[in-house]
């Protein structure tokens, strides 16, 4: 309406202008009336000024009604954009993150801010979707130092006569800054999008390995799997937090989806260039195929946790290893820098 009563408005001064403009060039006509020259009458000032004077208030009238009737239509089709920005902001403050404007047309300044818009939203739906998904990582990394500690637990419990409770208490102390560092390692990745780069160490991977796999061990006594490992040397540049991470989820994955009296092999080596590969073999179920290719998105499990088994036995999730006959997991890289591979969808997720 502004807009409109602005058009209108301007139509009238320019119009108010004109007509100023006739009057003073009828100022210099002159003022005698009834003359008649060689081709007839000559009007005179006065007569000019009758004539014209109501056809300035019609034309003036006609201008009025263009510009409202004009300035309506030629505000609205201009600011059409604008409304359609507006009808997605209210759909995103309803909560639906999934709208965007995408606007096409002209690259004037109503596209420029729809793109605005479009690239804020994207932001903000990435944020709240690293918000819930280092939630949800969290309660699922943090599963496993509290399995472990809860297996050594169980086991003490059942046989207090034979505890080493010196060893028992040094890994529980172990596992339980363990479990710090995987907190630390989550807020490192979950901010590794606003972060230029991680600061990498050298890890060797065959005694991190190592650690990892005696630490797992009560887990899959517990669950009737064996595990056997064949440690090959291999130094590489990374997080040892995230790293230790990294082969305890797939150590852990490999004892839990498993089939009963089961087996795991774990196997670190190097090859000719000089990549470093490990490589975590189970004798679990069959992945399906459609499922596996989303499993290098950080942290996707197959089809979910199960219901909790008796007391004993860690919970054991539907998913399984790799499409092949003996289900595998395999992590290669020369330096493996996880925590900046795991936004490129890398195996190392």
């Amino acid at each position: 309406m502004r807009l409109t009563l602005s058009y209108a408005v301007f139509l009238l001064v320019a119009a108010a202008a004109m007509f100023a403009l006739i009057l003073y060039v009828l100022h210099f006509v002159p003022l005698a009336t009834g003359l008649r020259g060689r081709d007839g009458f000559l009007p005179g000032r006065d007569d000019l000024f009758r004539a014209v004077w109501p056809r300035l208030w019609q034309v003036a009238g006609v201008l009025l009604v263009i510009g409202l009737v004009g300035g309506w239509l030629l505000s609205g089709r201009m600011l059409r954009p604008l409304g359609r920005i507006n009808a997605v902001a209210q759909r995103v403050a309803a909560g639906s993150l999934d709208d965007r404007v995408a606007m096409t047309g002209p690259h004037d300044e109503f596209h420029q801010l729809a793109d605005t818009f479009d690239s804020m939203l994207d932001r903000l739906q990435h944020a709240f979707e690293e918000q819930r998904r280092f939630t949800a990582n969290a309660s699922h990394e943090l599963r496993t130092p509290y399995a472990i500690s809860r297996s050594m637990i169980d086991v003490a419990q059942a046989d207090p006569d034979g505890v080493d409770m010196p060893e028992l208490l040094r890994r529980l102390d172990e596992t339980n800054r363990r479990g710090a560092e995987t907190v630390a390692a989550l807020l490192t990745l979950a901010s590794l999008d606003y972060l230029p780069e991680v600061l990498d160490e050298p890890v060797d991977l065959a005694d991190l390995t190592a650690d990892v796999v005696e630490e797992l061990r009560p887990i899959a006594r517990a669950s009737g799997v064996s595990v056997t490992t064949t440690l090959g040397e291999g130094d590489i540049d990374g997080r040892t937090a995230l790293v230790r991470q990294l082969v305890g989820n797939l150590v852990l994955n490999g004892i839990r989806h498993n089939a009963p009296g089961g087996d795991v092999e774990v196997t670190t080596r190097s090859d000719d260039s000089g990549a470093v590969e490990v490589t975590v073999v189970n004798t679990g179920p069959v992945v399906p195929p459609e499922v596996v290719g989303t499993l290098t998105e950080p942290f996707v499990r197959g089809r979910g946790g199960s219901p909790r088994e008796p007391a004993g036995r860690p919970a054991r999730a539907a998913a399984s290893g790799s499409p092949s006959s003996r289900a595998s997991r395999r992590c290669t890289a020369r330096h493996c820098g996880w925590c900046r591979e795991r936004r490129a969808g890398s195996p190392h997720g």
